[in-house]
């Protein structure tokens, strides 16, 4: 099986950018049945917290709080 690990850093305050790698991570690899995991350092931890979570939209992307949401149902690991 394909395995993926995308890194990510980018914080709330760039929400499109710290999307990405959600919406990539559930609505691609994991969607493809990719076994793929997320890492999170720096700025990104914050997007965890749920009153962040809820408040971070980017552009083009669907809203964090769901692709956080399709994570959790299609199995992504979240590593802190």
């Amino acid at each position: 099986m394909t395995r993926l690990l995308i890194v990510a850093s980018t914080g709330p305050q760039d929400a499109t950018r710290a999307s990405i790698p959600f919406h990539i991570a559930a609505n691609g690899a994991a969607a493809s049945d990719v076994d793929c995991a997320i890492a999170l350092a720096g700025d990104a931890t914050e997007l965890l917290k749920p009153s962040v979570a809820d408040t971070v939209r980017g552009v083009g992307v669907p809203a964090l709080a769901d692709l956080l949401r399709a994570c959790g149902d299609r199995g992504v690991l979240l590593h802190v």
